[in-house]
């Protein structure tokens, strides 16, 4: 299974959900959501959005488990 693992990263860049949520522009019920790994799809200019404000590329949003 593919996993967001935007936690991590923002904690590497010392941010908050709250920031990112703020950051992104989208409502509460769809980021939290997308956060929670509770959505079906992300859309690319969302993936752009958090590689730009997070400094890194979608390899490191992204992390594989065995679920």
């Amino acid at each position: 299974m593919i996993k967001l693992d935007v936690l991590h990263l923002l904690e590497k860049n010392g941010k908050t959900k709250y920031w990112l949520y703020k950051q992104l522009g989208m409502s509460y019920q769809n980021f939290n959501k997308m956060i929670n790994n509770e959505t079906k799809s992300i859309r690319y200019e969302n993936i752009e959005t958090l590689c730009l404000l997070l400094h890194c590329t979608p390899n490191d949003l992204f992390v594989i488990t065995e679920e």
